[in-house]
């Protein structure tokens, strides 16, 4: 079975509730009714004007039986919402009416949906941007327990099959962390761990990426950054297969990782690949995808206490049903 067959499958095991910000949106719209159609999710939820909703529905010449529609401006739970809001923004100077207007926002809305319980999880961003949904996030949702960094993964599937997990890896972080201090280095390498588990259902073997294997290179400051990464990885999950710092050739390649790290308890089985900054991880993975002619999922976000996800701007209807089935098999 592969990802998009086992993410699929567990959507539809788990049958959790999706909400969708950007309900006027053609191609969610679109989706929307494919993530019925197909079973993966037990409702989904489109936020936005109705009005707006059934036109563009129209002239897509998508059905909306059975998607639910809400529109924040006049729910019922609008008063609730905004109280809840207040208590997590824990700012005297938010007064209950500006609370209100701010949960009128359909990313609000939608994230506190999730928050409380109404929703399992929540997908958007097509008409807003990453931070938007990031930061939205981040207020409403919060990060997961002893988490205070989240961020992103990535999965690659290669042409070669004795490569990583099946030929699949893990590449994170390449969208969201820009230059990572250790400790969220950390926080990154241990959400990329459960972002293997569950995407690709294997044991996770690790490599902390740099241009230095084992101090093969001058000490500086950012080789430090790794290895004190690496502690702190060890002392927070003592069980994790992880080493570093690796160049990439010591962290894949057996005859290598023999010569230049032979103790190494990753020889032959990493991956996830945890890159040192974001600018390395976005290069790599773009690189693997032009070059390697690899098949690539992602990004998908990582590190929130429960699923959030956005949609990249132009995203199609096909991606999008993508990244709401990631979502909802992790709910």
């Amino acid at each position: 079975m592969d990802f998009l067959e086992a993410i699929l499958s567990k959507a539809k095991e788990k049958q959790k509730r999706l909400v969708l910000t950007e309900g006027k949106e053609a191609e969610a719209i679109k989706a929307a009714r494919v993530i019925l159609n197909e079973g993966l999710a037990e409702s989904v939820t489109l936020l936005g004007k109705k009005s707006d909703i059934q036109k563009v529905a129209s002239e897509e010449g998508v059905d909306l039986t059975d998607l639910n529609i809400i529109e924040p401006e006049y729910s019922a739970e609008l008063n609730r919402y905004a109280s809840e809001y207040l208590v997590l923004r824990n700012d005297i100077t938010i007064k209950m009416n500006q609370a209100k207007q701010d949960m009128m926002q359909p990313l609000c809305y939608g994230a506190m949906m999730v928050h409380l319980g109404d929703a399992d999880a929540v997908v958007g961003g097509a008409e807003s941007n990453a931070m938007d949904v990031l930061n939205t996030g981040l207020m409403i949702i919060g990060t997961a327990e002893n988490v205070k960094t989240v961020s992103s993964c990535n999965i690659l599937f290669g042409n070669d099959k004795s490569w990583g997990a099946d030929g699949a890896f893990i590449f994170s972080d390449c969208s969201i962390i820009l230059n990572p201090s250790a400790e969220e280095l950390s926080d990154i390498a241990l959400s990329a761990a459960i972002s293997c588990r569950d995407y690709l259902g294997v044991k996770p073997a690790l490599a902390l990426l740099s241009y230095s294997t084992k101090g093969s290179k001058k000490p500086n400051k950012d080789i430090e950054k790794i290895q004190s990464a690496l502690k702190i990885i060890k002392e927070r999950d003592p069980d994790l297969n992880v080493d570093g710092e690796m160049q990439i050739d010591a962290a894949l390649i057996p005859a290598v990782t023999d010569y230049l790290a032979p103790s190494s308890p990753v020889k032959g089985k990493v991956n996830t690949l945890i890159f040192p900054n974001m600018e390395a991880g976005n290069i790599a993975f773009q690189m693997a995808r032009a070059f390697g002619k690899a098949e690539t999922y992602g990004p998908f976000l990582q590190g929130f206490a429960k699923p959030i996800s956005y949609i990249p701007h132009g995203a199609l209807a096909n991606k999008v049903v993508v990244t709401c089935a990631a979502a909802l098999a992790r709910a």
